[in-house]
């Protein structure tokens, strides 16, 4: 409690215009913010831009929070919003200029993934880019970002049963879109697992 009592209270510091406390948070969430924001933009400058933004929204709005969340599920759902604004934005700009709505991100690297396992995360990636904005926001920040169940029902202002829903079909549609792209994926590991 303390913790949220103290995040509270720099929140309504932020508000009176209180610089200092304005670093204290970013230093607290900035990095938070930044992987969040990588995993939807798939693009270091986009995520940039987009953290930037969120932090200009919370300094502005920080007046506005009311404390009937926590300092963390407040700034997340900045985040999970912003970022979603942000690449709609994007894809519109992209439509007028080319005349294209598609945004290709192509070999994207989420830079906290092992060496290892890279070539996989590229692909889940690609695959997480297209599910539905919600089942991305739960797949997101349930397994990417490992925040708990409830935080994530928190941040979408959702009941905890439907994000644990929305989890169930962005498995079962990431399972199948990546069955499409490598059918033979799992037969060999059925095969290997037999061995």
């Amino acid at each position: 409690m303390k913790n949220s009592t103290s995040n509270y209270n720099t929140i309504s510091s932020i508000a009176n215009g209180d610089r200092s406390a304005f670093r204290q948070l970013y230093e607290l969430y900035s990095e938070k913010v930044y992987n969040i924001s990588l995993s939807y933009a798939q693009n270091e400058q986009d995520a940039e831009e987009i953290t930037q933004d969120v932090f200009i929204s919370i300094f502005r709005n920080a007046g506005k929070f009311n404390g009937d969340s926590a300092v963390g599920t407040w700034i997340y759902r900045i985040t999970v919003n912003t970022s979603l604004n942000y690449l709609k934005r994007k894809k519109r700009f992209s439509f007028l200029k080319f005349g294209v709505t598609t945004i290709d991100n192509p070999d994207f690297e989420h830079p906290g993934v092992l060496l290892e396992n890279r070539e996989n995360a590229k692909l889940l990636f690609k695959v997480i880019d297209t599910l539905s904005k919600n089942q991305k926001t739960a797949f997101i920040l349930s397994f990417v970002e490992e925040l708990p169940r409830q935080e994530v029902a928190d941040i979408m202002e959702i009941s905890l049963k439907a994000v644990e829903s929305l989890l169930q079909r962005s498995k079962r549609n990431l399972r199948a879109k990546l069955e499409k792209l490598h059918p033979d994926r799992r037969r060999d590991k059925q095969r290997l697992s037999n061995i």
